[in-house]
């Protein structure tokens, strides 16, 4: 079997996602952590959130890609993200007085928590949220039907989020390339040379001449002052074809630093 890590606990959504790809699943208690493990070689794979419809980017995801490891990007994973009132077995709405989940969590599901006038509390994860309100009646937590099953909870309430576009994106980790599929798309990090007027404009009008379509751009600050950022995009087609090859080489000669962090499947 094929270990893969993920950002844990055990009943997460990154472990609802990394449960799509395999069986020997393996928790890791930090993004950098399962990124690591993927370049010691302990697991082939690694699953980590990248970004969310409503959040945004996922910060220390791109940090980590970009400024501490050397690894690449496999496949990616879009899952909608559906919160569910998770409860004792055989409680009902009368009886709960708290509510625990992670902070998102949480923010996603302010008017139902208003509606039914539950006090709110913050856990380090979903997981955590669930676990911790084994046999205490009164208290609920916020979660995926995977943490409900793995401590023998319940959903009373289905998909209590605000909003129902609610989706994150994942992406599996690797030391190597996933071959071409015929639908794919490619990553990539680059920082121009100075914040000039038409620098960023010129880099996309790259991708402009050859017909290629962007599906995101992302900025992120390069830490290495203010005003100086990397770019993060996501374009259609794959690095080892010969369009896409000849566009890299331009961007790589008019950048300060470029990075491919992978080319794979669409989901």
């Amino acid at each position: 079997m094929t270990p893969i890590s993920f950002l844990g606990p055990k009943g997460t959504f990154t472990h609802e996602a990394a449960s799509m790809i395999g069986d020997e699943l393996i928790p890791y208690c930090t993004i950098p952590a399962v990124l690591e493990s993927v370049a010691n070689d302990e697991t082939q794979f690694g699953v980590v959130p990248i970004e969310n419809s409503i959040e945004g980017p996922v910060g220390v995801t791109l940090d980590s890609l970009a400024h501490k490891f050397d690894l690449k990007i496999f496949r990616e994973i879009i899952i909608s993200i559906n919160q569910n009132l998770i409860v004792n077995p055989g409680c009902t709405m009368d009886d709960i007085e708290d509510v625990y989940s992670h902070q998102q969590a949480i923010s996603q599901c302010q008017e139902f928590i208003s509606q039914n006038r539950i006090q709110p509390h913050y856990a380090i994860s979903t997981a955590n949220a669930a676990k911790n309100i084994i046999g205490d009646k009164s208290k609920a937590a916020i979660g995926n039907a995977k943490a409900a099953e793995l401590y023998g909870l319940e959903i009373l309430k289905p998909n209590i989020q605000d909003m129902d576009n609610n989706e994150t994106r994942f992406i599996v980790v690797s030391n190597s390339d996933h071959e071409p599929t015929g639908r794919d798309k490619t990553s990539i990090i680059f920082s121009i040379y100075e914040d000039r007027p038409g620098e960023l404009y010129n880099i996309l009008g790259i991708f402009q001449k050859n017909n290629i379509n962007l599906t995101k751009i992302e900025s992120r600050p390069s830490k290495k002052g203010l005003g100086r950022y990397l770019f993060f995009i996501d374009f259609n087609g794959h690095k080892d074809n010969e369009v896409i090859q000849d566009i890299i080489d331009e961007i790589d000669e008019n950048t300060y630093f470029l990075k491919v962090l992978g080319s794979y499947p669409e989901f």
